[in-house]
């Protein structure tokens, strides 16, 4: 069960740092809850401190991501047509490959600006690059967030190793071995 859990604890904050950049996947809170699976193995070592202020921080990173595109663009004199325009060319843009997720944003967030309003083609563009600056700011934040996860999965997984949990399974090895002679 324990190797399960440091499995599904990695799988999970594996997906959460995909879920960082692609919109489908709820980066930081897939990665928070692989911390949690990890939690409870006896091969990786998190305080429940970590857990709490990691959960707090994915809550945070989550809703931070989706205010800073809307005021990023409401800032650059944007509308709701550039954000929504953003995040259609951010799900365009994953299909295109990694220069379509950073271009899919700003090239969506013009055209939603443009057809909204064309009559001033360089307050479009000042839209975009602010929606743009808020799809970066908010995507940055949770890569940071869900990489400092992983880097606390794998110091806590260091630690886990280095304690006595890790000479349980050295102990069942010649167990294992022997089953492995008679089959």
């Amino acid at each position: 069960m324990n190797i399960f859990l440091v499995i599904v604890g990695a799988v999970l904050l594996f997906l959460g740092f995909l879920g960082t950049f692609l919109p489908v996947l709820p980066g930081a809170p897939l990665a928070w809850f692989g911390m949690l699976a990890a939690y409870f193995s006896d091969y990786v070592i998190i305080k429940p401190v970590i857990l709490i202020i990691c959960a707090v921080a994915a809550i945070f990173v989550s809703v931070a991501d989706n205010i800073f595109p809307v005021a990023m663009t409401k800032k650059s004199g944007g509308s709701k047509a550039g954000t929504w325009g953003s995040t259609i060319g951010l799900v365009v843009g994953m299909f295109i490959g990694p220069w379509g997720i950073i271009l899919g944003p700003f090239c969506g967030a013009l055209v939603g600006e443009l057809i909204n309003d064309s009559s001033d083609f360089n307050k479009c563009l000042k839209a975009a690059f602010g929606a743009f600056k808020g799809f970066l700011l908010g995507t940055g934040l949770k890569m940071v967030a869900v990489a400092v996860f992983i880097w606390f999965f794998l110091f806590g997984l260091y630690k886990g190793i280095k304690t006595e949990s890790v000479d349980s399974v050295i102990n069942i090895l010649p167990t294992v071995q022997n089953v492995i002679k008679t089959v």
